[in-house]
């Protein structure tokens, strides 16, 4: 990741949603926050929007005071806001019935004469006769320096969770990809070893041939039933890449030098996204399947030469995919014939959101939704904190890290944080994750579903342990 990042200095975030009660309506006091902890100056070249949330509307108009608070930095010169601060506040008004506010935030000098600017904008009060209160984030600090942290609402998609979503924590950056759009990944470390996409639901087996134009389908429908994802199998365990992440653990063998050692693979190109609406709280991952493919692959000259066709094609394609250093693989898209940016370079993630073929003891591979996988070729390692009276998020500081715990199977946190079967949060748990530069960050899901209860809409909040 970056060296620098934005930081936005905020508080324990507030959930709003939890916090009104309806009961006790008129107990509850108007609630303004800041709707992230921090933003990355490095990512400001123009403008940059920036919101407050409330916990509910407001019941009259009213006006917010922020406080400027600058570093390194000078109003007017180095960057301005809309609307204008005076004597280094601005006034925010807002109407009966208002749920949100913003401001703008205009850099002024890009490319960046310095890398120690430091901008914090704080809520000083609220110009109303309604009961209010400050909490939450009530400081949003913009620097070049790690995230302190931020809520985030990774765009998964929905009930059928047709994105795979990568997010850089230091940086507050996502990255998303839509999970059909390809096929294999080619690791570009010291190994020759190459992935399937398990979030489609491929599945791969080896085949006793070395020439890939006498493969025919007739030759393999035999195994068709055997080599898929959720077949209750404990035998198809073999077909799938090892949930755990291990690299040395594919589903296709690590490449040989040897041209004559490598067998052609009998490919299921899994599923297509769905796109039938579910009932309300399910998901609909998998749509039409994908159909069948043969392949294989070999070494060209420090990269890779992937042989490929339908089964009955008695002539091959073939593509050469260099390995890029930048990346933990490079992607190839088998439909479209071409390389594909499926991930963040290997520096630039810490989590994913996905879709994800798991194992079960005794069943075989097995279909994932809501599946959360970390960064383990990108050094970033995890492990799960259950709440105590003693040991709560809040409180979790660095002399607390066990790091006898820290764990390198990407399903440290996967399934871990939700109760799929009541569709909601597991609230008392929490994970501690290392990022890729050594940050240590404190993690936890606060949301499974959107308001009206549809799943695919998860939301987490990250907090540095300094």
């Amino acid at each position: 990741m970056s060296k620098y990042f934005w930081i936005l200095s905020f508080f324990s975030v507030l959930f709003f949603s939890s916090c009104v009660d309806d009961e006790q309506p008129l107990s509850q006091p108007f609630v303004i926050a800041f709707a992230n902890q921090s933003l990355n100056y490095s990512n400001i070249q123009n403008e940059q929007k920036i919101e407050l949330d409330f916990s509910k509307p407001a019941s009259q108009n009213g006006v917010v005071i922020i406080e400027i608070v600058d570093e390194n930095a000078e109003y007017d010169n180095d960057y301005t806001t809309t609307p204008k601060a005076q004597n280094k506040q601005i006034r925010l008004p807002y109407e009966k019935d208002a749920n949100r506010l913003s401001f703008s935030f205009t850099n002024l000098i890009y490319p960046f004469d310095r890398a120690d600017k430091r901008i914090q904008f704080k809520i000083k009060t609220i110009e109303s006769d309604e009961a209010y209160s400050i909490q939450g984030y009530t400081q949003l600090t913009i620097s070049f320096e790690a995230s302190i942290g931020a809520t985030l609402a990774p765009n998964v998609g929905g009930p059928n969770e047709p994105n795979q979503v990568y997010i850089d924590l230091s940086e507050e950056k996502m990255f998303e990809v839509r999970r059909d759009q390809w096929d294999f990944g080619f690791y570009t470390g010291n190994e020759f070893r190459v992935i399937l996409n398990g979030s489609i639901y491929m599945a791969a087996k080896k085949l006793l041939v070395y020439d890939i134009d006498q493969v025919t389908e007739d030759q393999v429908k035999i195994f068709f039933p055997q080599v898929a994802v959720g077949t209750f199998d404990a035998q198809n365990a073999a077909y799938i890449d090892h949930p755990s992440g291990d690299i040395n653990q594919t589903a296709i063998a690590e490449i040989a030098d040897n041209d004559d050692e490598n067998s052609v693979y009998l490919i299921n190109l899994g599923y297509e996204v769905g796109s039938i609406t579910p009932a309300i709280g399910s998901v609909a991952i998998a749509g039409d399947h994908r159909g069948w493919m043969k392949i294989r692959v070999l070494k060209r000259n420090g990269n890779y030469l992937l042989q490929y066709a339908k089964l009955n094609e008695t002539t091959h394609r073939e593509i050469v995919i260099s390995k890029n250093s930048r990346a933990n693989f490079s992607f190839v898209n088998l439909q479209e014939h071409k390389l594909v940016e499926a991930q963040p370079e290997s520096t630039k993630w810490d989590i994913g959101f996905t879709v994800f073929t798991t194992l079960i003891e005794g069943s075989g591979s097995y279909g994932n939704s809501d599946f959360i996988v970390h960064n383990r070729l990108g050094s970033v390692e995890v492990y799960m904190v259950t709440e105590t009276k003693d040991q709560t998020f809040s409180s979790f500081s660095k002399s607390m890290i066990d790091a006898s715990k820290f764990d390198k199977d990407i399903r440290t946190i996967g399934s871990n944080w939700r109760n799929v079967f009541e569709g909601t949060v597991i609230k008392n748990r929490f994970f501690i994750l290392k990022d890729t530069e050594g940050y240590f960050y404190k993690l936890r899901m606060l949301n499974l579903k959107n308001t009206s209860g549809e799943r695919g809409y998860p939301r987490l909040e990250y907090q540095l342990i300094p």
